[in-house]
């Protein structure tokens, strides 16, 4: 499977000196065969050491001299290991975190060895370590799940994600090939239901079958289940499994610890979810005032979404893969569209570069009387865009009319399942206000491309 992050790996092998690299993200989103990836298509050898299968691999660590770990490895590995040709992977680094401590003195005394490490729980460990961590000196890259360009280049469609990338909603008279918009929607919901989990998209590729991608899905909920007991024991495993098979759920509206359960104290809900989040199988969509840049400095602490690891997964998790209708319901309008901005917040999630930690934003007006809400709030540059999802082709877009008129903003984005324009939008509001913006229509299959559609947008605003 081609991942986009791929490119930015080869970059970073060709730098010299080579920083340590710090792969971050949950279990099974495909760190270790990007690793190995690499390896191949570097043609350079690959040194793997799993420190949660043999602890005592650690032992090869004590030195605090990189050179002296170098010759320990040669032992351990029988053959001699030459830095410029070799690729040291330090996986599942979470069960011997105080070695991130020593990633600094491979950077500074042996930067010709490209040294990768990662773990899915690896989060814990950088969150409660009691060692100086080397600021400075490492580089982070965080994987998500595929992306919807992804899966089409997983599937053997690499023509299709080409063609998304020439798409261009503000021409006069767009030219779509017949037939593309529907062929894209199909694709796409394909995708919602099948996820970006790399052994779901590889099941897919080969079996074609909603039921064999559940079974997986299944699997890999089960897993993480499993893994609860390995989040230092710090809460009830019945607790932690309450909160997740609680989020696919509650996806799209305002979290309440209450929603969870009605038994329990917020603060020890609040402790289970802190946990899932560090283990990311989900994530916050904070809500933000979003009056200016950055959207994090106003940030409402007790207001958020949460959204799960990954669409298919939530799918499965709903229970969507029994009976006769799953291959054939119109899924974008179950559990009332939260499917569909589960899969906007994956896609969104994937636009920044892998080196910043994705987050994302809401906007929320709890106002008795006026309460409005915008499904995320992004930055581009110093511009603030509203992006309002609606999971059919039309839907009423009060909110977005009453944000642009407090705001003033020039541009907005729907994401729905229609065909992508681009129109002018003036509207009064009972209030008395004026909201006139232009607004851009995109399909789901091109919130990949919302980057690289504002820069249209902004190189067209500036050429007038």
């Amino acid at each position: 499977m081609k991942r986009q992050v791929s490119g930015e790996l080869h970059q970073w092998l060709a730098k010299t000196p080579c920083k340590p690299l710090v792969i971050r993200g949950a279990r099974q989103v495909g760190k270790t065969w990007l690793v190995r990836d690499l390896a191949r298509s570097s043609q350079r050898s690959l040194i793997e050491l799993n420190f949660e299968r043999d602890p005592l691999l650690a032992e090869l660590f004590q030195s605090n001299d990189p050179h002296q770990i170098l010759k320990n490895l040669e032992l351990h590995q029988g053959r001699r290991i030459l830095p410029e040709n070799t690729i040291l992977f330090l996986d599942e680094i979470q069960a011997a975190p105080h070695l991130l401590a020593k990633l600094r003195w491979f950077y500074e005394e042996l930067p010709t060895l490209p040294l990768i490490a990662a773990g899915s729980l690896l989060d814990f460990a950088l969150a409660d370590h009691t060692f100086s961590m080397p600021v400075g000196r490492i580089r982070y890259l965080y994987l998500e799940p595929l992306s919807f360009d992804e899966f089409l280049n997983a599937t053997d469609q690499t023509l299709l994600a080409q063609e998304l990338e020439t798409i261009n909603p503000f021409q006069s008279s767009p030219q779509q090939p017949p037939g593309l918009h529907k062929r894209l929607m199909e694709e796409y919901r394909s995708y919602l239901l099948v996820g970006g989990m790399p052994e779901a998209v590889e099941s897919w590729c080969t079996h074609k079958s909603f039921i064999a991608c559940a079974e997986i899905h299944q699997a890999l909920l089960d897993t993480y289940r499993d893994d609860f007991s390995k989040y230092a024991g710090r809460i009830p495993n019945s607790r932690l499994a309450r909160v997740f098979e609680s989020i696919p759920r509650l996806l799209g509206r305002k979290f309440k610890y209450a929603s969870v359960s009605g038994d329990e104290k917020s603060t020890a809900i609040k402790h289970a979810l802190n946990l899932l989040l560090k283990a990311r199988l989900c994530y916050r969509i904070s809500a933000s005032h979003a009056r200016g840049i950055p959207l994090g400095a106003e940030t409402q602490e007790k207001v958020f979404k949460i959204g799960f690891i990954d669409s298919g997964l939530a799918s499965t998790a709903l229970g969507l893969w029994q009976g006769k209708s799953f291959e054939h319901q119109d899924i974008a309008l179950v559990n009332e569209g939260a499917l569909a901005e589960q899969s906007v917040a994956q896609a969104l999630r994937t636009l920044n570069p892998s080196f910043q930690d994705p987050s994302l934003y809401y906007w929320s007006r709890e106002q008795r009387g006026s309460e409005a809400e915008l499904d995320f709030i992004i930055q581009y540059g110093p511009q603030i865009i509203p992006i309002e999802v609606k999971a059919g082709a039309t839907g009423s877009l009060k909110s977005l009319h009453l944000f642009m008129a407090e705001r003033q903003l020039p541009i907005a984005i729907r994401i729905n399942a229609d065909s992508p324009s681009f129109t002018s939008v003036d509207t009064r509001l009972p209030s008395g206000a004026n909201a006139s913006y232009q607004l851009l229509s995109l399909p789901f299959y091109l919130c990949s491309q919302i980057y690289r559609l504002c820069l249209l947008y902004t190189s067209d605003a500036a050429d007038e």
